[in-house]
């Protein structure tokens, strides 16, 4: 599904920007994340949305499992996450998809239970990427 003004198989660069844009809307929702963010950019030069999710997982999972009391509640970003996967835009899909749900806990590791949390969109994505969870 492709939103107005993208087309499928849509340039790098586009793919790109909407990905750094996810990282800037998630910031923007969920302050608790600035921090995050404002070290990744200072080591990577520059926001690397791939990068920078896999610090995401690691608070939202560290959250979930109540061993971060600072970190951002595990809820709300799922509750973002959710609404951007239902928008059907491909940078963001790609990040989301890759890396976050590519790197929740697998079954043997502490925080797998928070796949049974997922929305109905990312479950779906979950499911596809991972049928044995």
């Amino acid at each position: 599904m492709t939103t107005t003004g993208e087309t499928p198989g849509a340039a790098p660069s586009v793919q790109s920007a909407q990905s750094a844009q996810l990282v800037s809307d998630l910031v923007t929702r969920i302050p608790e994340f600035r921090d995050v963010y404002e070290n990744h950019v200072f080591h990577q030069g520059g926001v690397q949305p791939h990068v920078f999710f896999w610090d995401v997982v690691q608070d939202t999972v560290r959250s979930f499992l109540g061993e971060s009391p600072c970190a951002a509640d595990w809820r709300r970003t799922l509750a973002f996450l959710e609404e951007q996967s239902c928008r059907g835009v491909l940078g963001v899909d790609e990040v989301i998809v890759t890396s976050f749900l590519g790197d929740l806990p697998s079954p043997h590791e502490p925080g797998h239970a928070i796949v049974q949390q997922l929305g109905p969109v990312m479950a779906a994505k979950f499911v596809r990427i991972r049928p044995l969870g």
